[in-house]
C-alpha cells in the first residue's frame, strides 16, 4: 500500500523549499535542481497549486513562485487532496461497482475509524511544522560539524542559559 504518491512527496518537497524563502520568488528550475525534482514534472504540479491558493506565481526574468498562504496553514492533507483525492485505504468498489455487502461490511466501519485517524494526523503536520523540524536538523547537523571545542562551548553555554533562565 502507497500512503504517499510521488506527486505528493514532490509538491511537499517543493512547498517546504518556498516557505523556508517566504519573501522570494523561486524559479520552478531552481527548486528543481535543489530539491532534485524532475523539471517538466514539478512544472505540473506547480499548476495546479496557485488555483488552491497555495502558491502564487509572478512573470518576468526575477518571476516564479512563492507561497501565498503560511506555511503553519497548509496541512500535508491539503496537498494529499490536492494530488490524491480524500485520504482513503479502502475503496469499496470492484470495477466501478459498488460492494454489495457494503452496508454489513465490519472491516469497511474499521477502515474508515482508521481513515479518519490518519487524516487527522495529516491535518495536524503542516508546512511549516516541516519547516521547524528542517531548521531543527541544521541547527544539529551544524553544531556537530564544527569542532569539538566550538561545540562544547555552544553546548554548555545553552545549558546555563537554561539552567539561569528558568530561575527568572
Amino acid at each position: 500500500m502507497q500512503l504517499l504518491t510521488q506527486h505528493t512527496d514532490y509538491a511537499l518537497r517543493a512547498l517546504l523549499m518556498l516557505a523556508d524563502y517566504p519573501e522570494l520568488y523561486l524559479s520552478a528550475r531552481h527548486i528543481a535542481e535543489k530539491q532534485e525534482i524532475p523539471y517538466q514534472f514539478l512544472r505540473g504540479l506547480l499548476q495546479e497549486m496557485p488555483r488552491e491558493g497555495l502558491i502564487c506565481s509572478h512573470e518576468g526574468a526575477h518571476g516564479g513562485v512563492r507561497l501565498n498562504r503560511d506555511p503553519g496553514s497548509i496541512s500535508v492533507r491539503n496537498v494529499i487532496e490536492l494530488f490524491q483525492g480524500k485520504v482513503e485505504l479502502s475503496e469499496c468498489m470492484f470495477r466501478k461497482q459498488l460492494c454489495s455487502n457494503r452496508s454489513r461490511c465490519v472491516l469497511r466501519h474499521q477502515i474508515m475509524r482508521i481513515e479518519s485517524v490518519v487524516a487527522r494526523e495529516f491535518d495536524r503536520i503542516t508546512i511549516g511544522s516541516f519547516l521547524n523540524d528542517l531548521h531543527a536538523v541544521d541547527r544539529k547537523n551544524h553544531e556537530t560539524s564544527m569542532s569539538p571545542a566550538i561545540s562544547g562551548i555552544l553546548t554548555n553555554t545553552q545549558k546555563y542559559h537554561e539552567t539561569n533562565d528558568s530561575q527568572y
